[in-house]
């Protein structure tokens, strides 16, 4: 696993398990990261008949079953103190050790979280070993990355995403078994608020909280934030930005870096 994948960092105050520090960037996060409800279809149809289910690295609770009887498990306290009341359960762990008896459920879900794990392999191993069906992983490939716009105006956050990101091949040989790989397509309304969500609405990504939400964003200068709503809201207004990708504000999806990897024993 390529090493910059893979850094061992000091944990938060907040308890985030990664290199990015959510007691800050994730104050506002259920705000921007609503569910799409095509990725949950999609998410639903994987885990199939399962019962009971692990959410590693839950967050706030996007992609979390509400008719499953579901465990969730967050480090991070802040992401935590966002879950809607009534969610799942939640305890304070992290992906690589979780305090859980083998097979412990029928399935695990990992959704926008696999690049925060320490220890990938560690992490697949452990969602293998407590999951006696599918594990589910929501995430993006980081060689898809730069086919968005985004990386003309901000190269330097989508190389910082990209190399966050692990490879879809270590994910498919940390999980073993029979493992399928499926291109998400994102909706043109899409709800959660992932960069490439606002494919074809440019203009919501000059609202800093709704790149606050994306954590690649705390990994550049802010430099970086303050070149691109100027160059960016200039090519708005001058028409610019229309003439290259103004066909994307009607395109119904795009098929852009979200990959659902499902892996069965």
């Amino acid at each position: 696993m390529p090493e910059e994948k893979n850094r061992a960092v000091p944990r938060s105050a907040d308890g985030s398990a990664g290199d990015a520090d959510y007691g800050v960037i994730g104050v506002d996060y259920a705000r921007y990261r609503r569910p799409e409800p095509a990725f949950a279809a999609a998410i639903a149809a994987a885990l199939g008949d399962a019962r009971t289910l692990v959410n590693i690295g839950a967050g706030a609770g996007s992609y979390e079953p509400t008719d499953l009887d579901v465990t969730a498990v967050e480090p991070s306290a802040a992401m935590r103190a966002q879950r809607p009341v009534g969610s799942a359960a939640v305890l304070a762990a992290a992906a690589e050790q979780m305090p859980f008896p083998d097979a412990a459920f029928e399935a695990a879900l990992a959704s926008f979280t696999v690049h925060q794990w320490r220890d990938l392999r560690a992490g697949l191993r452990e969602a293998r070993r407590v999951a006696t069906g599918p594990v589910v992983i929501l995430t993006c490939d980081p060689a898809a990355l730069r086919f968005s716009w985004l990386n003309e105006y901000a190269p330097e956050a989508i190389a910082a995403e990209a190399a966050r990101y692990p490879e879809i091949a270590d994910i498919r040989s940390g999980l073993g078994g029979a493992v399928t790989v499926t291109a998400l397509p994102i909706p043109l309304a899409c709800t959660d608020g992932f960069s490439e969500a606002y494919y074809g609405r440019p203009e919501a990504l000059l609202d800093a909280g709704g790149r606050l939400a994306n954590s690649a964003w705390s990994f550049v200068d802010r430099t970086v934030g303050e070149r691109f709503e100027r160059t960016l809201g200039a090519d708005l207004d001058s028409g610019a930005w229309d003439a290259r990708h103004g066909h994307l504000r009607t395109q119904p999806s795009f098929g852009g870096s979200l990959r659902l990897v499902v892996g069965r024993p």
